[in-house]
């Protein structure tokens, strides 16, 4: 395990599903994959190999980020891991046997891996002539197939299962994968006699398929994807986005097509940000995996092409109404002539392609000529209705100033003269963003109002118990301390050994000291060092805030280095000193004049003693420890 945590490292994991940038201190930041935010607060510290979202509070390692963001068991965490790094795993109790010691999804991958493999030694056959000739008369050569995979799926009824049987696999885990359905007699093959796009998730790796109908007498669907499994869920995949998402991130710009031939003509004629959905809409799902590889960043941009006809306006349309999940501009490119990028490319070739992209229109400015385009400007009447349905739309923005502007772009768009009724139509906006903006405040949380069923794979996170109070001079130091025992603990040793769990007031903070002793103290700081710490931790709570404080920078704009950890040695020390000041305080008040003399002078020593203790530590600092 520990070899297989050690040979990836965690930011070049990570990257592979969101983009992340510096956020100082040798730490990187992005938007957290396991909740949705508008700020990045998920933070990844290459160097010691953590991950920790201050959002939502999951943290870990590289093995802790995979298992989560994609509901692996630990065993197929480590098999992925591994097998990415080319690291041969050893099996206890019998041996390897990878049909019963795999995890399933483990499994289900390397069918996926292997069917695209004999796909693509399909396509060469006389069989697959049909697929080569399909592929040819939209512009795309052997090599473009060979780049994204393209394969043939024999027309017979069980090519494929008879060769993932001689690979080992199972008939159940065949009809699992989806690669094959229940016949009569058996696992027949579910995809015959198509042209085969492999989909891939995030990482790369084969997770299904979208077959095209290349035949008349094919009485199936025009294209035809892997249904539901445990792999594949389609309202989570983007095609083309394993290939798209580095010049995604490095561009700032995301271009949403409608097919898997619109992606693969976009691609070749330059357009390399280019992706698709698989078979459903565009939605919030979709959402999220693109505002991760942007990062919400202001000059980021979404670019929805579609088909110029009146489904494509409606897709546009339906596009608008998760415009505002993006910080990005969001923007609409349609087609000439109702023709997909793929017909466009054929027809004009790649720089039409590329000028399509560049000349797209605000979605904003799009739907409003939607709308307005379908009432009768030359009536008062059809000239207010225009008004009162795209009113709702303007409103909906929320940057105050873009809302105003396009306020006074509708007025443009009715030719509505008058000055008052500009400034009436500006009015009707502002109060209907503030009514939606109220009612947002006083509505109870989305999940409030549709629960939702918890998945076995991501069980509910324990309560942490009530937070602490971090405003708190004596916590804020006691954390500091931490961090720096956790993340610096060279420039704390030997002195933090010393310390005591009662000179942390915070509960928690008090567990976090005795967990790094049992883990050996800072003097034992080695590369394995947090890794023993958090395996120490009593329960995930602990473990959690271990990992919290592991990533989070120190508070000070200067050098971390001896002179500051010693004065947090200091800082901790004397708060614990005063503390025990007022404490002895209190006893000799409650001793009295009358009490015993050899107790009052035992009682009155220590208060002398602990008085020049922190006078040493306030003049002489950690050299008085």
């Amino acid at each position: 395990m520990k070899a297989v945590r050690d040979a990836v490292p965690i930011d070049a994991v990570v990257s592979e599903y969101l983009q992340l940038r510096p956020a100082g201190g040798g730490n990187l930041k992005g938007l957290c994959p396991f909740h949705d935010e508008k700020s990045p607060s998920f933070q990844v510290s290459p160097s010691k190999g953590l991950f920790y979202c201050f959002g939502c509070q999951e943290g870990g390692d590289t093995l802790d980020f995979v298992r989560k963001v994609d509901h692996l068991s630990f065993a197929e965490t480590v098999e992925r891991l591994a097998a990415q790094v080319g690291i041969t795993l050893r099996y206890d109790e019998g041996g390897y046997t990878p049909g019963r010691q795999q995890g399933e999804r483990t499994r289900l991958v390397e069918a996926h891996k292997i069917a695209a493999q004999f796909y693509v030694s399909q396509l060469d056959g006389a069989e697959a002539e049909i697929g080569r000739k399909f592929l040819a008369a939209r512009g795309f050569d052997q090599s473009a197939a060979t780049h994204f995979g393209v394969g043939y799926a024999p027309a017979g009824w069980d090519h494929l299962v008879r060769f993932l049987r001689g690979k080992g696999f199972t008939d159940k885990e065949l009809l699992t994968s989806g690669l094959a359905s229940e016949g009569r007699r058996g696992p027949i093959d579910r995809f015959r006699g198509r042209l085969m796009w492999p989909i891939r998730d995030i990482t790369g790796e084969v997770i299904g398929f979208g077959a095209r109908k290349l035949r008349d007498d094919d009485n199936g669907p025009k294209y035809l994807n892997t249904p539901e499994t445990p792999l594949y869920k389609k309202s989570h995949i983007l095609y083309g986005i394993d290939l798209a998402k580095k010049d995604i991130g490095k561009t700032g710009r995301a271009v949403v097509v409608e097919g898997y031939t619109d992606v693969m003509a976009c691609h070749l004629a330059g357009v390399t940000t280019a992706i698709a959905t698989c078979g459903t809409a565009f939605g919030g799902d979709h959402v999220k995996i693109l505002r991760r590889l942007l990062m919400d960043n202001a000059h980021a941009e979404v670019v929805f092409t579609f088909d110029g006809d009146a489904a494509g306006q409606k897709a546009a349309l339906r596009a608008f109404e998760d415009d505002q999940k993006f910080a990005a501009e969001t923007s609409i490119a349609i087609t000439p002539g109702g023709m997909d990028p793929c017909e466009l490319r054929l027809a004009e070739g790649d720089t039409a392609v590329q000028h399509l992209v560049d000349s797209r229109t605000p979605l904003f400015a799009f739907a409003l000529q939607s709308i307005v385009s379908g009432y009768n400007l030359e009536t008062e009447e059809g000239r207010v209705a225009a008004v009162d349905a795209a009113l709702p739309v303007v409103a909906a923005i929320k940057n105050q100033g873009l809302r105003d502007r396009y306020a006074i772009r509708l007025i443009g768009m009715v030719g509505i003269a008058t000055q008052t009724e500009e400034q009436a139509i500006i009015r009707r906006v502002r109060a209907l963003a503030r009514s939606s903006q109220a009612r947002a405040r006083t509505a109870p949380p989305t999940d409030a109002r549709q629960p939702q069923p918890q998945s076995p794979a991501a069980p509910r996170r324990a309560p942490s118990g009530p937070r602490l109070d971090l405003r708190s001079p004596a916590h804020r130091v006691e954390r500091e301390l931490l961090k720096l025992a956790l993340q610096y603990p060279h420039l704390l040793s030997p002195a933090f050994d010393a310390y005591g769990e009662d000179e942390f007031t915070g509960a928690p903070y008090a567990v976090v000291r005795r967990v790094i002793a049992d883990a050996g103290g800072v003097a034992a700081a080695d590369d394995e060092y947090l890794a023993r710490v958090r395996d120490m931790a009593p329960d995930d709570t602990v473990r959690a805030l271990v990992t919290e404080l592991a990533v989070e920078p120190p508070i000070t704009r200067r050098a971390v280095d001896a002179l500051y950890a010693g004065e947090q040695l200091v800082a901790v020390r004397l708060q614990a000193v005063d503390r025990r000041v007022a404490e002895v305080r209190a006893n000799l008040a409650r001793l009295g004049p009358r009490a015993d003399a050899a107790t009052l002078a035992a009682v009155q020593n220590e208060l002398w003693a602990l008085q020049q203790y922190g006078q040493r530590l306030r003049e002489q600092g950690a050299a008085a420890l």
